[in-house]
This record gives structure tokens, sequence and C-alpha cells, in this order.
């Protein structure tokens, strides 16, 4: 006698355990805390919606970075989404200071003497990206970039600029205009 059974499509089946799982990831990310992206070198960061001080550096997450701030890590959230079905970046500001990573070179009145590859600014990523050590210039420093008000006296080919590339580039000896 055959064996009578009812059979559910695979893909039925398939996009049923995908909303299962997006369900159980919303309510998980909506009701824990949040896991926060691995650290800054100069600061631990806080959970999402939170602040945190450590010393004179203060951080948070956020959407977006503010005019004046710079950004150490970047996470994919829920958080910034505004309800689309797909995590977004949240950002871990900070005020610049020297000595710390940053994920962007771009820091008004700072400039980066090292670059290195990490996976902090890839958002949870599988590649990694680059950070910059950021300084405020003065004269004699070493620098991976001339910025404005500044001009150079020498140069020099370093691994420093490169980001843990083979290759080598251009470091500048800074001198106050």
């Amino acid at each position: 006698m055959p064996r009578t059974t009812s059979r559910v499509p695979r893909t039925l089946l398939a996009a049923t355990a995908a909303a299962v799982l997006a369900l159980a990831t919303a309510l998980t990310t909506a009701t824990a805390p949040a896991l926060a992206a691995p650290a800054p070198a100069t600061a631990q960061p806080a959970e999402a919606g939170t602040t945190a001080t450590t010393g004179a550096t203060s951080g948070f997450w956020a959407c977006s970075v503010p005019a004046g701030y710079t950004h150490t890590a970047v996470r994919s959230s829920w958080t910034c989404s505004g309800g689309a079905g797909f995590q977004t970046s949240e950002y871990y500001v900070e005020p610049p200071a020297d000595g710390l990573w940053g994920c962007t070179s771009l820091v008004p009145g700072y400039t980066h003497t090292a670059v290195r590859s990490s996976y902090t600014c890839s958002g949870g990523g599988s590649h990694t990206t680059s950070q910059f050590l950021l300084y405020k210039p003065v004269t004699g420093m070493w620098a991976c970039s001339v910025p404005s008000g500044f001009t150079y006296t020498a140069a020099r080919q370093t691994h420093t600029c490169s980001g843990g590339a083979s290759y080598t580039t251009t470091q500048f000896q800074l001198r106050a205009l």
C-alpha cells in the first residue's frame, strides 16, 4: 500500500525559515543589548542609544557623523533603517583627538600619520577598510597628507601610509605657513 504524506514545496519551507529567522533577529535586536563593533583603540563603544565616557574622550553610536566629529567604528544595525527591511550603517562617533584611529582621514584641523587595514570600519563586512591615525599637524611632523595651512620641507617613501599594503607611499615632513 502506498504511503501518503503531504509534501510542502521546498521553496515554501525556505521562505518560512527565512521569515522566522528575520523575525527572531528583529526581536532579539529590539530586546537584547546591541553587540558592540570591535573596540576603537581609545574607547570602548557603548550600547546603542547610550553614551560612554573614557577619560577625556566620549563616544556614542549614531546614524550619522555630525560636523566636527569623526567615527571610529561602523556596524550594521536596524536602529537607523527607519523600519526598512534591511540593516544600515551605525557609526561610533567621537570628538577627534591626537592618537585616535578614525575611519576617515578628512577631519578638519587634523592630519593622519599612519594608515592600517581593519575590519572595524567595514560595518561587520568580510572585507577590510582603512583606518587613519589622527594628529593635529605641527611643524616637523611626518604625515601622510599635507593639511591646509601647511607645506612640506621633505618627503620619503614608507609603508606607514599604505595601510599594510606591499607598496610604499609618500610621507611628508610638515611646516606651518
